[in-house]
This record gives C-alpha cells, sequence and structure tokens, in this order.
C-alpha cells in the first residue's frame, strides 16, 4: 500500500517539477514528524542503513503517512504545483496539518473518554 502510495505521490512530484526526491519527501516527513528527516527517524527508530521506515510502523503511524502521503499527492494535483520549492512547501504543509490532526485527536479523546 506503502509502495503504491509513495509511487503515485512520486508521480506527481515528478510532473510538478522535483528533481530532488529526497529533499521532497524530507519536506513531508520535517512537517508530520516536527522538523525530523527519514534519517533523523530511522537513527530514533534504531534502523539499519536502507532499512525502510515505512516498514517499520505501528498501525497508527503507518496510517498518519499514508494519509499525508495522498493528501499531498492530490494537492500538487488539484493546486497545479509546477515547481519544487512549491511541492516541497505543500508537501511540509500537509504533513504538519496531519501532524495537528492528530494531536487533536487525541486530545479530543483523552477529553471525552479519560474519566468514563
Amino acid at each position: 500500500m506503502t509502495k503504491k502510495g509513495n509511487y503515485s505521490l512520486n508521480q506527481a512530484a515528478k510532473n510538478a517539477g522535483v528533481k530532488n526526491f529526497d529533499k521532497f519527501h524530507n519536506a513531508g516527513y520535517k512537517g508530520l514528524y516536527n522538523g525530523e528527516t527519514a534519517d533523523d527517524i530511522a537513527k530514533r527508530k534504531g534502523l539499519r542503513y536502507r532499512e525502510d521506515i515505512l516498514d517499520n510502523m505501528g498501525s497508527d503511524e503507518l496510517i498518519a503517512n499514508l494519509f499525508r502521503i495522498s493528501q499531498t499527492e492530490q494537492r500538487l494535483k488539484k493546486d497545479n504545483v509546477d515547481t519544487e520549492k512549491k511541492a516541497c512547501d505543500t508537501h511540509n504543509k500537509i504533513g504538519k496539518i496531519v501532524r495537528k490532526a492528530i494531536k487533536e485527536a487525541g486530545r479530543n479523546y483523552a477529553r471525552r473518554f479519560a474519566y468514563s
């Protein structure tokens, strides 16, 4: 699922003018992971060189990343993004939006059920 999603995202990014895919993907990770790059995440998780971050996530984290991937792809297409900078900025912004939504969902859940 993530490989297919990343393939589609990469196609949309390529059409938007992205040439540096590491920079593009790190922009999304930085948004979702509060400034962490793919290397930072891999180190924090204790992954070996070339071990895929997305293959080493729990279900909630994986779902957040799939949502980031799909929403970024849609936004790149919908907004007709046409430069690498705009694509990176879009990916970062979507990552931040997903991060904020996760925090808000957790806060609402805790408020609602903490004293049940």
